[in-house]
């Protein structure tokens, strides 16, 4: 049976088709122009679809990763009809997805066997990293999870005040300090009051330097070791918001923070607004680290748990 003939839930996968409109009307004008007149799958359609892809911003490296496994489903197959390659590249994407998003959560879930779960988020200025994290403390408060968050991105005096506001919003506790403080300082008070108000989660912001990639690696090194004072194994995650709209910039700031620290799980945000949706296909496999959430739509309730074959249901619709 088909991995698509699956029921999903209709509300979210409403709200994923729609996110994903301009991608997927975008991807299939491509798609309609590089099968004209052909009802075979040969060369000439391969070498059309590999620029399909790669103008998608499905990255290169991932672009000829498909190609291959089309071409050797053409030459075990003999005969592929176009009108078959759309079902074809569901499949073969769903697969390349599968090896780095295996085992993905359904829901916004965190471990039974880690309180507090202490989440460290990263990602350049402009991203939608707090808007990310707002919405995360919105979605975990929701589940009844009490959540606590840290202001330790201390050189905006808006990011601080960005944060204040979505804490406000969904009704949740912040720890911050003033402009300019040390960001480990904040970090290392957050923990140690998520403890003793026995929060579920903890979410720590980080700043969104990129101009200098040692000083970035030193500050995240030196938040990470202050909060193991406090809880030794911390953080359990350190998720990286990505801007699904630059398309290959995004590529180039996920090389930069995978250099600078560890990351355990990717968000990809502002992903209605814009064509370029194949880049979360990319940057799941060049990377290897899972996408966990994606951002389709300004909402509350817009941010969404990254299933592989609702994506790539929705986006090759």
């Amino acid at each position: 049976m088909s991995l698509f003939k699956k029921i999903f839930s209709s509300e979210k996968k409403e709200t994923l088709d729609k996110g994903l409109e301009k991608s997927n009307t975008s991807f299939f004008s491509k798609l309609s122009k590089a099968v004209a007149g052909k009802s075979k799958v040969d060369d000439d359609v391969l070498d059309n679809l590999e620029e399909v892809l790669v103008t998608s911003d499905v990255g290169v490296k991932t672009t000829i990763k498909v190609i291959e496994r089309i071409e050797d489903r053409v030459a075990r197959d003999k005969y592929l009809g176009t009108d078959e390659l759309n079902k074809i590249l569901r499949e073969e994407i769903a697969g390349l997805l599968s090896e780095t998003n295996s085992g993905e959560a359904t829901d916004f879930e965190i471990p039974s066997d880690k309180k507090p779960y202490i989440l460290m988020v990263v990602g350049v200025n402009g991203v939608g990293k707090t808007t990310t994290i707002g919405k995360l403390a919105y979605q975990f408060n929701k589940k009844g999870l009490k959540v606590v968050l840290g202001a330790a991105d201390t050189f905006r005096a808006a990011a601080i005040d960005q944060l204040q506001v979505w804490a406000d919003r969904v009704d949740v506790p912040i720890v911050k300090q003033e402009m300019g403080s040390d960001p480990a300082s904040v970090a290392f008070d957050t923990l140690q009051s998520g403890v003793q108000q026995g929060a579920d989660v903890i979410i720590i912001d980080t700043a969104g330097r990129l101009h200098n990639k040692v000083n970035l690696m030193n500050e995240l090194t030196k938040v990470k070791r202050v909060m193991q004072k406090v809880v030794q194994d911390a953080p359990h995650d350190v998720l990286l918001v990505l801007d699904g709209s630059t398309g290959q910039n995004a590529f180039e700031q996920a090389k930069q923070f995978t250099a600078a620290t560890e990351v355990t799980s990717l968000a990809v945000t502002k992903l209605d607004g814009t064509a370029k949706g194949g880049v979360v296909i990319g940057i799941s496999d060049q990377f290897k680290i899972p996408v966990k959430y994606i951002g389709v739509g300004e909402g509350i309730e817009d941010l969404q748990v990254f299933n592989k074959y609702e994506f790539v249901d929705s986006f090759f619709k």
